[in-house]
């Protein structure tokens, strides 16, 4: 799940990273470094290269390249190759070794309780904020995920935009701590949904992808759910993200509902 907190202090040593887990979030390090060694394996050089884990310290390469977020521009062929190693991640497991690879952490269900307790717990704020928490409440206890749609890929587990490194020919991707087996819409409803994609000027990443009927209806759904968890994310606005963005997500939460 994303969240607007480090979790994480990054050491670099020449040519290594080394990442130290600070929050002690449970079995973050052993993701990142179980990612690092598949991708490695399955999808070389579209991530760090493992190197050591110790300690509950991952030690990789060090990779070049310019995060994504934050930019004043982006262009159509760094958003192609956003696309392209999205793409990449997802198939890179094979199917028997992906079933055998952990749930990653904050799948659907989870983040629906997650919500609901959230939305308990509002107090009324502005109309425009209460109506968005109304709105999105009454949404998510007339749905119902299912099955259908559900593709099972390797998911990253964090859509942020400063995960994705351009080196000015392609985009390799850094970043695993909540990765793990997930499925192909829900893991491009967080990456559509992530403040990262709009705060800065709306980027359409969720159109480069070819989905069939039942992901198409899946990502909308779960697109609306990540919106709602944005929205109590950014409820409580902080350095990382311009003056108003709460007031944004609001918006965008009820017009993702038509309401």
């Amino acid at each position: 799940m994303a969240d607007l907190q480090h979790k994480h202090d990054l050491t670099y040593e020449g040519e290594l990273v080394v990442k130290r887990y600070t929050d002690g979030d449970p079995g973050a390090a052993e993701r990142e470094w179980l990612a690092l060694k598949l991708l490695a394996e399955h999808a070389p050089g579209l991530a760090p290269e493992p190197v050591a884990f110790e300690g509950g310290a991952v030690t990789m390469s060090r990779i070049a390249g310019v995060p994504l977020r934050g930019l004043a521009t982006r262009t159509a062929a760094q958003l192609s190759a956003v696309a392209e190693a999205v793409t990449v991640l997802h198939a890179a497991v094979p199917a028997h070794v992906l079933r055998s690879v952990p749930v990653r952490p904050w799948q659907v269900e989870v983040l629906v309780e997650w919500v609901r307790k959230r939305a308990a717990g509002w107090r009324p704020r502005e109309p425009l904020a209460d109506r968005a928490v109304r709105e999105g409440l009454r949404w998510l206890e007339s749905w119902s995920p299912g099955d259908q749609g559900v593709t099972p890929v390797f998911g990253a587990g964090d859509g942020n935009l400063a995960n994705f490194l351009w080196d000015g020919a392609r985009v390799r991707v850094v970043d695993f701590e909540d990765s793990g087996r997930s499925d192909r819409a829900f893991e491009l409803a967080e990456l559509a949904e992530h403040v990262s994609m709009w705060v800065d000027g709306e980027v359409d990443i969720a159109g480069r992808f070819e989905l069939d009927p039942y992901e198409s209806r899946r990502l909308r759904e779960c697109r609306t759910l990540q919106a709602l968890v944005w929205l109590f994310l950014l409820s409580h606005e902080g350095p990382r993200n311009p003056p108003g963005t709460f007031r944004r997500q609001a918006e965008r939460v009820l017009a993702t509902l038509g309401a």
